[in-house]
């Protein structure tokens, strides 16, 4: 989801999913390698739906990429895992790590300077571009052949940003709140494409085979997951780990992608 430029006075209610939900109440706790948690035996992740297939709803479970990197730690420190669907802007302010909503943001997160200010990032665990998404045919190659013509984008994210200092100047570009509108305003010729993440537009493709992708534009994007800046240095370790247990994350990479991820 990537550089989001954080936006003020934003206050977004929390939904939480319970996955799997056990653990001793609200009282907080600590997990056996010390990781300070908000809920006793439990690793409360905060994340924005969609994003498939990082992370996404599938029959009242939220799945996913993501998801499942951080269950390798969490199963390695004896921890189930809740879900806590919140707003994109809370979670990039830090917000939602400072007022205790959860331990660990996660959502295809792109690591930036800016975000780095307000939280502390594990190591990268994916990389990622920019990708062009447009209707089977259409002719649109790349960026520069949508002169005069319509661009979706998800707000605050570096796509966003990408498309404003790279597209031609006449075209238009139309900002919606979250990946699924901003898909299927070209799915449904509101916009005459979009640009977004390579792995979340290579997903919708698969799944709507009159769309596809054109081009993909290096921007040297990481992803990494967050803890509260300064607070939690145990949990960082934790995670770190986990993204770095070589078998199980690319067990988890080929059952999203369908291979292992290149070294």
């Amino acid at each position: 989801m990537n550089l989001r430029k954080l936006a003020a006075a934003l206050t977004v209610p929390a939904l939480a999913l319970a996955l799997a939900a056990c653990g001793g109440g609200d009282e907080g706790g600590t997990s056996p390698s010390g990781a300070k948690l908000v809920k006793a035996d439990t690793l409360t992740i905060c994340t924005h739906l969609p994003y498939k297939p990082f992370e996404f709803n599938e029959g009242g479970e939220v799945v996913g990429f993501d998801i499942d990197v951080l269950k390798i730690a969490a199963d390695a420190e004896k921890l189930e895992t809740e879900i806590v669907n919140i707003g994109w802007e809370t979670i990039v302010s830090g917000e939602a790590l400072n007022s205790g909503k959860c331990d660990v943001a996660a959502g295809a997160m792109t690591i930036t300077e800016e975000r780095e200010n307000v939280m502390d990032f594990t190591e990268p665990y994916f990389e990622a571009t920019q990708a062009l998404m447009v209707k089977k045919g259409a002719g649109y190659a790349a960026l520069d052949d949508l002169a005069g013509k319509t661009v979706a984008v998800q707000e605050a994210t570096t796509g966003a940003d990408y498309v404003k200092e790279n597209a031609p100047k006449d075209t238009k570009i139309i900002t919606l709140e979250d990946s699924a509108l901003m898909m299927q305003a070209v799915k449904s010729g509101k916009a005459d494409a979009g640009v977004n993440d390579n792995g979340l537009l290579y997903d919708f493709v698969k799944a709507n085979t009159d769309m596809e992708i054109t081009s993909e534009f290096q921007t040297g994007e990481a992803y990494g997951f967050t803890v509260k800046k300064g607070g939690n240095d145990k949990l960082l370790e934790a995670l770190n780990k986990g993204i770095n247990d070589k078998a199980a994350y690319d067990k988890v990479y080929k059952k999203w992608f369908g291979e292992v991820a290149a070294q």
